[in-house]
């Protein structure tokens, strides 16, 4: 019995090595569903282009109306202010729920529980009526006297209204993305840093923070896309950003609703695509040292497609 292997045929001896072509695996399904999507997406297009309802004449007229630009810098203004304030916010119910004290692990976790819970909208009505229950709001001793009041009424106006509260809306999920930064952080860098004898904060400044940064940066931008849309809540408490615009404008022309709905339809698909390029390239960033290669650009992507087509051509040109 011998274990010799078996001679090669004469027909594969005869080819050399280089010409023998490799096949792919068939696969039948992957091909049928991508057909099935490309003909799907061709009918959305062809409805969207072809239906005279959508008036894409309207739609041209509306899209750079002054109107609906001032309501996009508001939209933008709230976010912008909202992100920050809830950013803030969220690092200190963060701490507050890692602090050792029981009162301030209790009050951050009442309060993350209760915002969480309560729709948006909700809590922007509340606030537009808090003047309703309370005329004046004062600073002093509970229960003694005030140092000083001021009206109520005066001071929440509609944008203060809508910036407060997205932002305490904000503040609450904000929190649980830096907490969990902050949990993300490996034991053994803690320990390290009280090893050096760093007074608290500063371990937690120099060490521990950026460190959570790689985890809360990403993890928040993506939460500003959901707070991009959330500011279309704010029409209600009568302040007039994109949505408030096209919808005055749609009561105004009622003819003309669906095509100012599409113009705030494309404007939000705008601004959350903006926010997803920064998110992108914010992940990119502090995937460095994390992955031992960064994740290709698009730009990157698209040359290396090209490549491949390129070699692929080659390669069938020479068989």
């Amino acid at each position: 019995m011998s274990l010799a292997p078996a001679p090669p045929d004469e027909e594969t001896a005869a080819k050399p090595l280089a010409a023998q072509r490799v096949l792919p695996l068939r696969r039948p399904g992957r091909w049928i569903a991508t057909a099935v999507v490309l003909v799907l997406v061709a009918q959305f297009v062809h409805g969207l282009v072809s239906n005279p309802f959508y008036q894409w004449d309207r739609f041209a007229y509306w899209f750079l109306r002054p109107t609906i630009l001032d309501g996009l810098v508001i939209t933008l203004e709230v976010t912008a202010l909202s992100a920050v304030s809830g950013l803030l916010g969220g690092i200190v119910l963060a701490l507050a729920r890692l602090s050792k004290s029981p009162v301030l692990r209790a009050v951050s976790w009442t309060y993350v529980w209760a915002l969480r819970s309560i729709p948006l909208i909700v809590v922007l009505i509340f606030l537009f009526n808090f003047s309703a229950l309370y005329k004046t709001l004062s600073v002093g001793v509970p229960f003694g006297p005030a140092f000083f009041s001021f009206d109520e009424s005066k001071l929440a106006t509609d944008m203060v209204v809508a910036v407060v509260g997205l932002s305490l809306n904000e503040a609450a999920y904000a929190a649980e993305v830096v907490r969990g930064g902050i949990l993300s952080v490996d034991q053994g860098q803690h320990e390290a840093a009280a090893a050096l004898g760093l007074p608290k904060g500063h371990q937690f400044r120099r060490i521990v923070f950026p460190q959570a940064l790689r985890s809360i940066t990403p993890n928040y931008v993506n939460q500003l896309i959901g707070l991009v849309k959330s500011t279309s809540l704010v029409f209600y408490v009568s302040l007039l950003d994109l949505f408030g615009s096209a919808q005055t404008m749609g009561s105004t022309y009622p003819g003309d609703i669906v095509p100012l709905l599409l113009v705030v339809t494309v404007w939000y698909l705008i601004l959350t695509s903006l926010v997803s390029v920064v998110q992108f390239y914010v992940e990119r960033y502090y995937a460095r040292g994390a992955t031992r290669a960064l994740p290709p650009t698009p730009l990157q992507k698209l040359r290396t497609g090209l490549a491949d087509l390129r070699a692929r051509a080659r390669r069938e040109a020479a068989v």
